[in-house]
């Protein structure tokens, strides 16, 4: 089986996201994680096709994804700094990519040399936010491809650009008829009078992935195409159902971590996680028959347990979600609080606490 071994912070991010109704912000928290990113990344990126998860998982560069980079709608008063690509301009809204990162790109790449993709992912709650997606996602990939180049150098050389992806996961608001579908766009060379031919690789350097989703119940079959993309994606970008462990445990395997296990079994200050609605208390009976049993009865007998550090930080990333998603969305200050004070279980003070918080953070930003 092509599973995954999941990580203590992902499962974490999974309870702090189990009542999630779609908020980019609160998707993010999930999406950072290299375990979700490569079932993605391995049925949407044409260079990994034919590789498994856990190949597409070592391609990725753990530490370049980043959830602050700065799209920049400006051309002037801009500069480039170093490889954190961020754009600074002056008198002008700024755009932030939801999820940036690097990845190695097997076709190109050498035993001596490590060629990558760019790529970006964009959960989106709706597909109809007033503009074509599409539109936003070519600016995306022509800021993103243009970064890679210092505009204050001089002697510019292409042969630096390395090619681009932008895959935005739109989960509302799609027409009946196109809901659970994949487009993808690319630069094709679609005249050539000349003998030969070029390189593919010379010009193919951006490609947007739309997925659609549309409904909290997916009933595709096995055949379709997308199939296993798609239950995924349904599992983590709509509230958690009653299949939400039995079905990322296809992907994604939570028992078979040894560093997980350590800390379910020898440390003492842990939190119980809810799954499911139950819960249950982790012995060593259980954790034995667990590592006998781990495929066939894991979300029916093991509730996972995490580090009070890990999962508060995991639940304060949530907090913050919420609390910009809905900043952005201007809604009012006393209905944010209920929000926080219900989903997270916060008294009125705490809840407080944290929206002067991040709100601060947001306006120096």
């Amino acid at each position: 089986m092509d599973k995954l071994n999941g990580s203590i912070e992902s499962l974490s991010a999974m309870q702090i996201t189990a009542d999630t109704e779609g908020l980019d912000e609160q998707s993010k928290t999930l999406l950072q994680y290299v375990e979700v990113l490569a079932v993605i990344l391995r049925d949407t990126v044409t260079e990994y096709k034919g590789y498994s998860r856990k190949e597409v998982q070592e391609f990725i560069e753990a530490e370049s994804i980043i959830s602050t980079m700065e799209v920049s709608p400006g051309r002037t008063n801009t500069k480039v700094r170093g490889d954190s690509i961020e754009f600074i301009h002056l008198n002008e809204k700024t755009s932030i990519f939801d999820l940036a990162f690097r990845a190695k790109n097997p076709l190109l790449s050498t035993e001596d040399i490590q060629i990558n993709l760019h790529i970006d992912v964009e959960p989106q709650k709706t597909y109809m936010p007033g503009y074509p997606i599409e539109k936003r996602g070519v600016y995306y990939l022509a800021r993103r491809l243009s970064s890679q180049l210092s505009l204050v150098l001089q002697g510019t050389d292409y042969n630096q650009l390395s090619k681009c992806y932008s895959i935005f996961i739109c989960r509302d608001d799609i027409l009946k008829e196109n809901r659970y579908s994949i487009q993808v766009y690319e630069i094709v060379n679609t005249k050539n009078t000349a003998p030969n031919e070029v390189p593919r690789e010379h010009y193919d350097l951006m490609t947007l992935v739309v997925i659609k989703l549309g409904n909290k119940v997916y009933n595709g079959n096995e055949e379709d195409e997308g199939y296993e993309l798609f239950r995924f994606l349904n599992a983590i970008m709509y509230p958690h159902g009653e299949n939400f462990m039995s079905t990322i445990s296809e992907y994604i395997d939570y028992a078979d971590n040894e560093e997980l296990w350590k800390e379910v079994t020898e440390l003492s200050s842990i939190e119980q996680i809810r799954y499911e609605g139950m819960l249950e208390e982790i012995t060593e009976e259980v954790t034995e028959r667990v590592t006998e049993e781990v495929t066939e009865r894991v979300t029916e007998e093991v509730t996972e347990r995490v580090t009070e550090e890990v999962t508060e930080k995991v639940r304060e990333e949530g907090i913050q979600a919420v609390i910009l998603d809905n900043l952005e969305e201007q809604i009012p200050k006393e209905r944010i609080l209920m929000k926080l004070q219900k989903h997270f279980n916060l008294t009125e003070e705490k809840s407080k606490k944290y929206y002067e918080k991040f709100a601060s953070a947001r306006l120096l930003h």
